[in-house]
């Protein structure tokens, strides 16, 4: 039984997990025509609630049981917050400067701005979880995955309430983030402190524990291709229309001047265009003159192309513009992804 685990082991880790993006995406059309899109999408979300919790933080804690955390790690854990922060900042300033341009003003304006802040935030779960599988990056990226998830589910909905009451004098109890999704960021931070402080207490690692770790390794190696599963379920082929693209793209001249699409398009060029053309031109600069090693630079500038990711539905409460979002987030996930996909595999060969 170990050895078949082992055999299949190298079939569910690199480059070879990335198909699981089409074949999730090839399978669900075609149960979809049996059972409903809408109860295929009902069982992904819950799927996608168990990898988030018994699958990521597992394989986080075998990376880092693995790996002694020392100065190196620090200074990028200390990088990663500061491009997170940037991140933020550079998307407040965007939104500050299309108010400007476009005029937007009154209630629109505070909507338009906490809809472009709130949009910055990017799918490291799942869509980035694909750089855990390739084993010179997956330290970064487990550092890079734990960071991201304190600023979407904790940092931002603080910041998103502080305004919302500020906008709103009526005391209200909001009820946006579910509870799981509060409690996510510092239940991944707890495995990864775990791990560390194991490590660094008993210098033990996976190749330890015998035939137990093997199948701790399988049983994390399966995350990746079944996030990545779910990542394919999720596209929709109905979002590939026609119009709603001539809309994205500026080419429908009766529509171009509709609001809503332009707010659509700044939050596309925003995430799709702006933030990581800048990312990888400074990384790609430190990278060029040697002041970051191969795996720094190939998943920051990863990272940078993330698409939106689609918790940002649950902060609608906060006072974020829903159909905005929704399209925000489909449309970064049609490009990205594909983005992604080719820059992993680039990166992983020639890096």
């Amino acid at each position: 039984m170990i050895d078949i685990l082992k055999d299949i082991l190298p079939y569910i880790s690199g480059l070879y997990t990335l198909p699981w993006i089409l074949i999730g995406f090839i399978l669900t059309i075609i149960i979809a025509k049996f059972t409903g899109r809408e109860k295929i999408d009902r069982i992904m979300k819950k799927i996608g609630l168990i990898i988030l919790y018994f699958f990521v933080p597992v394989l986080i804690f075998r990376i880092f049981l693995n790996t002694t955390f020392g100065k190196s790690e620090i200074e990028y854990a200390v990088i990663v917050s500061i491009i997170i922060l940037f991140m933020y900042v550079l998307a407040y300033l965007y939104a500050k400067y299309t108010i400007n341009k476009q005029k937007i003003s009154g209630k629109e304006k505070n909507l338009y701005l906490k809809t472009v802040l709130t949009n910055q935030g990017r799918s490291s779960a799942f869509i980035g979880g694909a750089m855990l599988a390739i084993d010179k990056w997956k330290v970064p990226a487990a550092i890079f995955m734990a960071l991201v998830g304190i600023a979407l589910f904790a940092i931002i909905p603080g910041i998103l309430s502080y305004l919302h009451k500020k906008e709103n004098k009526k005391e209200e109890k909001i009820k946006a983030l579910p509870w799981f999704l509060k409690l996510y960021p510092w239940y991944l931070i707890a495995f990864v402190i775990a791990a560390v402080l194991i490590h660094h207490q008993t210098g033990i690692t996976t190749n330890d524990f015998g035939d137990i770790g093997t199948i701790l390794q399988f049983y994390t190696a399966i995350t990746i291709p079944a996030a990545l599963y779910y990542v394919g379920a999720g596209i929709h082929p109905n979002d590939l229309r026609v119009n709603e693209m001539k809309n994205l793209l500026g080419i429908d001249k009766e529509n171009i001047k509709e609001q809503h699409w332009q707010w659509v398009r700044n939050i596309f060029k925003l995430t799709v265009i702006i933030t990581p053309i800048i990312l990888a031109l400074i990384f790609g600069l430190l990278y060029f003159l040697k002041l970051i090693p191969n795996e720094w630079f190939a998943v920051i500038t990863i990272n940078a192309f993330l698409p939106i990711t689609s918790t940002n539905m649950f902060l609608l409460s906060y006072g974020i513009d829903k159909k905005t979002t929704a399209h925000a987030v489909t449309w970064t996930t049609l490009v990205c992804v594909p983005i992604v996909v080719l820059l992993i595999t680039v990166f992983d060969i020639f890096l």
